[in-house]
């Protein structure tokens, strides 16, 4: 394929291929076309495709077994499949387009009730052009109408509401300005007195969340939020937008392991990493480029150093040799974590720097190293992919 502008950023590589990432990334691009169709079921993308070895002894090999339903990674996927042409877009659908995958999403909501749900077939039907989009605000804006003020919101959520918003009134739909300000003030209140996001919204004190983990944030409270505040300032041209999402940006750079790693887990108090582990796949692919890169087509600071270095870690690791990428399965394996499957470290170290910034608790690295690979995929990874490095907020697409 032609590399889009995205792709472009890479640079051109080398003669003989002494810098991979640009190849790689158009592999990977290649490959999420091919990884989408088994795991589209019925109209609807499924929950996961979760490995399995098949065979014993030297006969042994791992498939991907379809898993579950899920209407928030099937509306990911057409917002991703919708920046493909067409041809490409029906070998990604088994032979339908984003168009058709969101009108299948559109009917669906009268069953949806979760905010960020509602958001995100908003945003697909916005940019596919569907004519059900002011349904799809309609339903939106009940749900986000039934939230009273002051409640606790996941910020992904809430984040996915805004960009929602934003990609409607781009496609001329109607969207009250008093509507969009409420979202808008909704994301940038979650930075009034921290450096990063928390993991909701509204009070510290609530049901969403624990005390001990009240002040951490995950990768996906930030990138979000940062996305969604660079296309409202690409839109509105709004300057307090803009330094929230350069301010974003540039905590979870900072951040960012010596080996690309998008660390998981953030104190929002001071941007500190409170446990680093897991490091997924689909931050260092897709969420981490897609969101920056987005920052970057709003006017913000580009950094496709860490863009680049975050990839990097896709293709050598310090934590496994183990492959993450495998074209014979067209998916990537999900994430990099601790031997750890009651999530101590996580806990322990949350409820640590809630009483300490900075507290790390060091001999859980010892205890339970980042050696385990969880090996499954699921369809909204393969679908930001697409999003992140084909779409373009200037105006064009790959």
């Amino acid at each position: 394929m032609t590399p889009s502008r995205r792709m472009a950023l890479l640079g051109p590589g080398q003669a003989g291929g002494s810098d991979p990432l640009p190849g790689f990334v158009t592999d990977m691009v290649d490959l999420a076309v091919r990884g989408l169709p088994p795991g589209y079921v019925d109209g609807e993308f499924v929950f996961t495709r979760r490995g399995r070895v098949e065979g014993d002894g030297a006969d042994a090999k791992w498939t991907a077994v379809p898993e579950g339903r899920s209407v928030r990674y099937t509306a990911i996927v057409a917002l991703g499949v919708n920046t493909l042409p067409e041809e490409r877009q029906r070998q990604a659908l088994a032979g339908e387009t984003a168009l058709e995958l969101a009108g299948r999403l559109v009917k669906r909501l009268p069953q949806v009730t979760g905010l960020g749900d509602a958001a995100l077939i908003a945003w697909a039907a916005a940019e596919t052009g569907h004519p059900e989009l002011p349904a799809a605000l309609e339903h939106l804006a009940r749900l986000d109408d039934a939230l009273s003020d002051g409640a606790q919101v996941y910020t992904v959520e809430a984040a996915w509401a805004l960009a929602g918003l934003v990609a409607a009134r781009k496609a001329g739909g109607d969207v009250p300005d008093a509507r969009l300000e409420r979202s808008r003030a909704r994301i940038l209140g979650g930075l009034a007195e921290d450096r990063l996001y928390r993991h909701v919204l509204g009070p510290a004190a609530g049901p969403l969340v624990p005390w001990y983990r009240a002040h951490v944030g995950c990768f996906a409270d930030q990138v979000y939020p940062l996305q969604a505040l660079a296309r409202l300032h690409a839109l509105t041209g709004d300057a307090e937008a803009l330094r929230a999402a350069e301010q974003v940006s540039e905590g979870i750079c900072a951040a960012q392991g010596a080996e690309g790693q998008w660390w998981w887990h953030y104190d929002a108090r001071s941007g500190a990493v409170v446990e680093g582990y897991p490091v997924y796949s689909v931050h260092q692919l897709s969420m981490g480029p897609m969101a920056l890169l987005d920052l970057a087509d709003a006017g913000g600071r580009l950094r496709m150093d860490e863009i680049a270095l975050g990839l990097r870690w896709m293709l050598e690791r310090p934590e496994t040799g183990e492959r993450l990428v495998l074209p014979e399965l067209d998916l990537t394996w999900r994430k990099a974590a601790r031997e750890d499957p009651r999530k101590v470290v996580r806990g322990a170290r949350a409820a640590a720097t809630r009483v300490m910034q900075g507290a790390r608790l060091s001999v859980l690295d010892k205890v339970y190293p980042p050696v385990a690979v969880d090996r499954e995929c699921r369809p909204y990874e393969l679908g930001w992919l697409l999003y992140a490095w084909l779409c373009d907020l200037r105006g064009t697409e790959g």
